[in-house]
């Protein structure tokens, strides 16, 4: 038995490597972390044919992203009229999971956020998740990005895609690949996840599960601070009942816009000469936050 299970790791080693000299890079060679915050990327997960996960026959996945995501473009919008906001979907309608950081990618965005709900058999689990990209290290983590990527599944070509060199969402290994692939971003991107995750819990009913890492397909090849944003968990009844209704999704909106005001703030802040701007820099710990 042990010999067998010895032999079984050493093939899984050597598949994880071949997979990394043979998947198309993800890494932004050509891009470093941002000095500024002038344009975000809003990616409202699934759309269209992909539904997503389903609240007790209640509400799509789908429905609610897409409405967290308008509801905090126009806060941004509204509020900071130096940012662009940029959509990867308005309306109902599929967008592949390789054209979605393809997007940001082209217009050089400086911050992508995808959002999504989470799903669980266990209708206990409830609570909020931001996800930067990396190893997983939990059976949990690896399940939920499991379930984000089968989302490929709704592309007819995925298999031929050379976009996704053959990534199978049925195989763990598949999964644990792109959380090997470094990324200029990742300390940004956990910033930002800190903020997300401490600015939500603040003002939202739905508690906090913490900041995590997975290895999420739409955010493999992004080339800025990127995050995934599981906002509750549509098989939890108290969470569903606040992902449903107009106010719920728009406390989230709020929580996820004061992190990018309080993000973009730091960011700018940094890359500011000391003898233009003497003042205090602001600290990012979660208890000094202000709501």
């Amino acid at each position: 038995m042990k010999k067998r299970n010895a032999m079984r790791r050493f093939v899984v080693g050597l598949l994880l490597m071949l997979m990394i000299f043979t998947l198309p890079s993800g890494k932004p060679f050509n891009r470093m972390p941002g000095k500024q915050v002038k344009t975000i990327v809003i990616d409202p997960g699934h759309g269209g044919l992909d539904p997503g996960c389903n609240g007790a026959n209640e509400i799509w996945e789908k429905a609610v992203t897409l409405a967290v995501s308008m509801k905090l473009g126009k806060m941004i919008e509204d509020s900071m009229q130096d940012v662009q906001v940029i959509y990867t979907r308005k309306t109902d309608k599929f967008v592949e999971l390789w054209e979605r950081p393809n997007m940001a990618n082209k217009i050089k965005a400086d911050l992508f956020i995808s959002i999504h709900c989470n799903s669980n058999v266990n209708t206990t689990a409830a609570g909020s998740e931001t996800y930067f990209m990396g190893l997983h290290k939990s059976q949990g983590n690896l399940d939920v990005a499991k379930r984000e990527n089968a989302a490929i599944k709704f592309e007819s070509n995925y298999k031929t895609n050379e976009r996704y060199g053959g990534f199978d969402p049925n195989s763990p290994e598949g999964h644990i690949i792109f959380s090997l692939v470094q990324n200029a971003f990742l300390q940004q991107s956990l910033k930002f996840s800190t903020l997300v995750e401490a600015h939500t819990q603040r003002i939202s009913r739905i508690k906090s599960r913490g900041v995590k890492q997975a290895g999420f397909l739409v955010l493999w090849q992004t080339a800025m601070p990127s995050v995934l944003v599981e906002i509750g968990f549509l098989t939890n009844t108290s969470d569903r009942g606040v992902l449903k209704t107009d106010d719920g999704q728009r406390t989230i909106a709020k929580g996820i816009f004061r992190a990018i005001r309080q993000y973009k703030k730091e960011v700018e802040k940094m890359a500011t000469p000391k003898n233009q701007d003497d003042s205090k820099p602001v600290n990012a710990d979660s208890s000094n936050l202000r709501r």
